[in-house]
């Protein structure tokens, strides 16, 4: 039979300090209930545990035996024990995201600083996918959280807004319209365009706004990554109109950018699941997140 935890505690005290009535003070409970406990450890075991000789207390050849295991055993349950404190107050365990690129080069990189700088023992896992796909983790619990960029309709998630910035343009350092302080559809008329697929939010917007201005969109080289359109234009093949998280990541790595007007907003968005509670350690990553939403939108 096994042993319960408070009579293994017994066993243990009677062991370390050679007495029930030491036991019994070091346990806050009477001598007859510690009697009463070894008299049941004994009986679930099989075999005795003490005999008294002269008065005194002596363990069995199979407590000695039993002894060091019982030990090893409240050991591993304090281990148990500070790792369930550490996961509830948020200082281990393992935080998974999935993220679409242009965040994980943008917002992300500084929530996940901040969130391991205060929890160095936590693992992060960040998967770089499409919205659709991180929409899909989150929603399979593969992951704790998503991150995308614009609208997400998957019933399966809820859906939390993390910042809102508009449309920018990034261009080469020499370029021309480097002169002017924000730049227009009229202002790229004559502009070779570094365009993102019009299957991506900002592919779609950028596509509207021309439309809505009446200015054709020239696109000479069309990508499905804002870091390939920012690296193509650095190099001199266009100007690319790209989501305000791209720019930021752009303006981080010194290259030139210029706000686009008129203004298009779009939002970045934190998925969870609707199946579950949140995870503590994402929960606590959340609030990181909205605070580094709440300063590039200052």
């Amino acid at each position: 039979m096994i042993l319960s935890l408070r009579e293994m505690e017994v066993f243990r005290q009677v062991m370390e300090r050679g007495s029930v009535t030491a036991a019994a003070d070091a346990l806050r409970i009477s001598q007859p209930a510690v009697s009463k406990m070894l008299q049941q450890a004994e009986d679930r075991l099989g075999f005795k545990l003490f005999v008294r000789a002269k008065k005194r207390l002596l363990p069995t050849t199979e407590a000695h035996s039993l002894f060091p295991e019982t030990l090893n055993a409240f050991a591993a349950l304090d281990v148990v024990q500070r790792l369930a404190g550490d996961l509830r107050a948020g200082r281990s365990g393992l935080l998974r995201l999935a993220v679409t690129p242009t965040l994980a080069h943008s917002l992300v990189p500084e929530a996940i600083r901040a969130f391991r700088e205060a929890r160095p023992e936590v693992t992060v896992t960040m998967r770089i996918m499409t919205m659709l796909e991180a929409a899909t983790l989150v929603a399979d619990h593969r992951v704790d959280i998503g991150m995308v960029i614009g609208h997400v309709g998957d019933p399966r998630v809820s859906v939390h807004d993390l910042a809102v910035l508009s449309l920018g343009c990034v261009l080469a350092r020499d370029h021309p319209l480097c002169a002017r302080d924000a730049l227009t559809p009229a202002d790229l008329a004559d502009q070779p365009i570094i365009a993102v697929a019009r299957h991506l939010p900002a592919g779609q917007l950028v596509a509207r706004a021309f439309e809505d201005a009446d200015v054709e969109l020239r696109v000479a080289v069309e990508v499905n990554q804002s870091s390939v359109a920012c690296a193509l234009a650095q190099a001199g093949v266009g100007v690319t109109v790209l989501d305000g998280y791209a720019v930021m990541a752009a303006r981080a790595q010194g290259m030139e950018t210029r706000p686009f007007l008129p203004s298009v907003p779009l939002p970045a968005r934190i998925l969870t699941s609707r199946q579950r509670p949140l995870p503590n350690l994402a929960a606590l990553f959340v609030e990181e997140l909205l605070e580094v939403g709440r300063a590039v939108c200052r």
